[in-house]
């Protein structure tokens, strides 16, 4: 008895392992059915693909991360093989416009970027804002120390130039950056990583930035939170494995 349900157990696998990159790429076929993703991959695809090889990439199978900084107005996408354990920095972006001021988003309308620990969860191939990535604002901390009769959401990566508290990037460089999620999340990554900090929040910006706001305990006491996970990606380049406790402090 044992043998046999060994026996099937192994001709199941063996099944799934043929039918697997099927299973993969469906993600990606359901993405190209829509006219604006499909245009993006018939301009960035090639492109990507250059940028990836100079990594030693050579194919779309990789893991991917984002950071953006809210001050300096850029936006990061780093990459890495699966089987590797630390990122590259692959390309940087500007942010295009803004809207709202330093500090974490904590109430619907008030225009205010987050700050914090997110993923993509995610992807609007007929958004408005030509292609769009969302992120999963308010996260756990967010619904702790934010307004709780009123949150907001639907935060997105996008394009259009335009905002009232997402990340804005120009329609050309919105398909880079969509193309790539696609890519990452159709390769396995069920969960892009994105990192939004107010600056770059090195030794010297810190002090620039902690004088300046030095009235709001609040507001530099959140910052506190974040500079470890800044600071661990810029020491390893290693997506920093965190957690959010009942104060909603995050920890790892």
């Amino acid at each position: 008895m044992y043998k046999l349900v060994m026996k099937k157990l192994i001709s199941l696998i063996l099944t799934l392992s043929l039918f697997f990159p099927l299973f993969r790429n469906d993600f990606k076929d359901k993405q190209l059915q829509y006219r604006k993703v499909r245009t993006a991959y018939e301009e960035k695809e090639e492109y990507l693909k250059g940028l990836l090889k100079e990594k030693e990439i050579n194919n779309f199978s990789f893991d991917m991360f984002i950071r953006a900084f809210k001050d300096e107005e850029k936006f990061e996408v780093w990459v890495k093989k699966k089987n590797q354990k630390t990122y590259q920095l692959l390309k940087t972006y500007d942010i295009c416009t803004t809207s709202g001021v330093l500090g974490p988003k904590r109430r619907e309308g008030d225009l205010q970027i987050p700050e914090g620990v997110y993923y993509v969860n995610n992807f609007n191939p007929f958004s408005s804002y030509y292609l769009s990535l969302g992120i999963n604002y308010p996260n756990a901390s967010d619904k702790i120390l934010g307004y709780k009769p009123g949150l907001g959401g639907n935060i997105y990566i996008h394009g259009s130039c335009v905002t009232i508290g997402c990340i804005p990037l120009t329609n050309d460089k919105i398909k880079e950056v969509y193309v790539l999620a696609v890519e990452a999340k159709n390769s396995g990554q069920n969960k892009i990583p994105v990192h939004i900090f107010p600056y770059r929040m090195n030794d010297e910006n810190n002090d620039v930035f902690f004088d300046e706001y030095s009235h709001d305990t609040t507001l530099t006491s959140f910052w506190n939170n974040l500079i470890p996970i800044y600071s661990y990606f810029e020491t390893y380049k290693k997506n920093p494995s965190s957690r959010v406790n009942k104060e909603g402090i995050y920890y790892f």
